[in-house]
């Protein structure tokens, strides 16, 4: 008779000339990765998906307006003045926005601010088809600074569901980080397409309604919602140890993008290829994408404060990379090169930027203290544009590319100087993180 056959035995049989071995051991299941098992957490894909929907706008808003204004009044200097305004506006608005989200929530402050700002947009729409004054564009943009930070909310979320857990947070903060990447390299190029294809306006308006759709569908998920907190014990944010900081190295890291932007349009412009500005930068944002990824897969030893100044030490190392392949060669596609492997820095370096925002804010503020960060970023990136711009027109396109590294080299050295700081005095603003 037969014996039952052991699950950890073989099985071996005769078929014609051929000896066959069946393995009936059990084989061990694969670990999921990192992001699986963060995705696995209930409700996680749901206000993804809307916070992406919603995020994508954010890149498509400014390449719009300026098509849209440009186009209409034949004038960019009106455009870049119209879009500067747009980035202004929320520095002043956007903080109290964020301090009302956290006090009485997401979804009962972010879809009434998201439906004053689509009017902004559909108000700068309107008189530009009607041709008003130009004081009209610029109150219209204006109002559009009541959109909320859809990222700082997205991250808002992950910091509620993993509290305690510093590494899946890690990990969520490097998704958000890449996302961050993926929406501003996909916003510009659809922005262009609408607004080249169809109709000057149509990337505003098409802008206005992901952002409208992405922010009800993302504040419908109440599951996973921070709850409110009606008063804060902590003090302000800015006020917090720490905090002012790192707002210093985000202005400085902001510098580096606009700087980047202005000049790459302008390097490219001089070798007779402007069109091809959009994908060299596009490489960029990919290599942050890609680098952010993996730096959310990988386990980091350490506190979060030395992480930084090795990130921002890379980053200012690599975005000389840029500056020696246009001085050197002056070619486009070795320039294109150099700027994927530069933005492999920036992602990390705003991975741990924004972990350490999320460290040193006081509980109850973490959307206000995530939004300064990011009002940090756009007066960076104002800034950096600025004077990006004033050396391409005042020396060359090839020097502008000292602007991104000078700023990268002043926010190592910012982070390196307070992490000696700290070391030597007890009056430094940071402390340790765990």
């Amino acid at each position: 008779m037969p014996q039952p056959t052991s699950r950890d035995t073989r099985l071996f049989t005769v078929t014609s000339d051929t000896l066959v071995a069946v393995d009936f051991t059990p084989r061990a299941r694969r670990e999921p990765g990192p992001y699986r098992r963060l995705f696995a957490l209930p409700g996680t894909r749901a206000f993804t998906a809307g916070n992406l929907i919603a995020r994508l706008p954010m890149g498509m808003f400014g390449v719009s307006a300026i098509v849209m204004i440009a186009g209409t009044r034949g004038s960019y200097a009106l455009a870049g003045a119209v879009t500067a305004t747009g980035l202004a506006a929320p520095a002043v608005a956007a903080p109290w926005t964020a301090r009302l989200v956290d006090r009485y929530g997401q979804a009962r402050v972010a879809l009434p601010a998201t439906l004053f700002a689509v009017l902004g947009s559909l108000a700068l729409v309107l008189c530009v088809r009607r041709d008003a004054p130009d004081w009209t564009l610029f109150a219209s943009y204006a109002a559009t600074a009541t959109t909320p930070n859809t990222g700082g909310m997205s991250r808002a979320r992950w910091a509620h569901l993993l509290k305690g857990r510093p590494a899946e947070l890690h990990t969520a903060n490097s998704f958000e980080q890449a996302a961050d990447e993926l929406c501003f390299m996909l916003g510009p190029v659809l922005a262009a397409v609408l607004c080249g294809t169809f109709f000057p306006e149509a990337g505003t308006l098409v802008g206005a309604v992901l952002l409208l759709i992405g922010v009800a569908l993302f504040t419908a998920q109440r599951s996973t919602e921070p709850p409110a907190v009606r008063r804060a014990v902590g003090r302000a944010p800015l006020r917090a140890p720490g905090i002012r900081s790192l707002l210093l190295i985000c202005l400085a890291t902001g510098a580096v993008f606009g700087s980047m932007e202005v000049v790459t349009i302008a390097f490219a412009d001089g070798q007779g290829h402007r069109t091809a500005a959009g994908a060299v930068l596009a490489l960029q944002a990919a290599g942050s994408c890609a680098a952010g990824l993996l730096y959310g897969a990988v386990r980091l030893a350490g506190p979060a404060r030395s992480r930084l100044v090795w990130c921002l030490a890379a980053m200012a190392a690599l975005m000389t990379l840029p500056l020696l392949a246009a001085g050197l060669t002056g070619s486009l596609l070795v320039l294109a090169g150099a700027l994927l492997v530069a933005g492999m820095a920036t992602a990390p370096t705003m991975v741990t930027t924004m972990t350490l925002v999320q460290e040193h804010t006081p509980e109850g503020r973490l959307n206000e203290g995530m939004t300064l960060a990011v009002t940090g970023l756009l007066g960076g990136i104002a800034g950096g544009s600025a004077a990006g711009g004033w050396v391409v027109e005042h020396v060359s396109a090839t020097t502008g590319y000292a602007v991104p590294a000078a700023a990268a080299l002043t926010a190592f050295l910012a982070a390196g100087a307070l992490r000696w700081f700290a070391s030597s005095n007890r009056t430094s603003e940071l402390r340790p993180s765990p």
